[in-house]
C-alpha cells in the first residue's frame, strides 16, 4: 500500500488553517506559535510553562473530513529537539477528545510511524475507558507537548502521511 500525503509543509505554506491552543485557556502562561522555516517546513515552537497550573502547548489544524478507512498508520516526519510530543486526531472537529500517540523526538530528522488502532482516547489529560480509534476519517490532527516542566521547544514538521 503506498503513503497519501495529508500534509506538506512544502507544498503548502498557507498557515490559516492551523490554530494556536495553549494553556492560556486555562490561566496558564504557555506561549507557542507557527511558522515556516526558509526550507518551506512548518516549525512549532514556544516555552511551556507550569505558572498559573499551567502546563502545555498545542498546534492543530482542521480541514475537511479525509477519509483514512484504506490506511493503516499515519506518518510525520518531523525533526525534534530532543523532547516527547504528543500527536492527535480527531474524527470531527467537535468531539471533546483525541486519540492520542506519544513520540520522542532526536535532534535529527525522523519519520515515525503511529498504527491507527494504537492510537488511544484521551480527555483533559486523563485516558478514557473507551476503544482506540476504529474511525473511517479524521477532521483534525495536532500536535501538543506538555512533559510537566518549564522547557523551550521546537519541532519542525515537513509531512504527514497516511500508508
Amino acid at each position: 500500500m503506498t503513503s497519501n500525503t495529508y500534509i506538506d509543509f512544502s507544498e503548502q505554506h498557507d498557515l490559516s488553517p492551523w490554530e494556536i491552543q495553549n494553556d492560556t485557556v486555562m490561566g496558564g502562561l504557555s506561549h507557542s506559535k507557527l511558522v515556516c522555516n526558509e526550507a518551506g517546513n512548518g516549525v512549532f515552537k514556544g516555552k511551556v510553562s507550569l505558572e498559573n497550573n499551567g502546563g502545555f502547548a498545542m498546534v492543530q489544524y482542521y480541514g475537511k473530513p479525509w477519509n483514512v478507512s484504506e490506511y493503516s498508520t499515519v506518518l510525520i516526519r518531523v525533526k525534534g529537539d530532543g523532547k516527547r510530543y504528543q500527536f492527535r486526531i480527531k474524527n470531527q472537529r467537535n468531539d471533546r477528545h483525541s486519540y492520542i500517540q506519544y513520540f520522542e523526538t532526536n535532534g535529527k530528522w525522523q519519520t515515525i510511524s503511529i498504527s491507527l488502532d494504537k492510537l488511544t482516547p484521551w480527555f483533559r489529560g486523563k485516558k478514557l475507558d473507551q476503544s482506540n480509534f476504529k474511525g473511517d476519517c479524521i477532521e483534525g490532527i495536532a500536535f501538543l507537548i506538555g512533559n510537566g516542566k518549564d522547557e523551550d521547544f521546537s519541532l519542525e514538521i515537513d509531512k504527514i502521511m497516511f500508508g
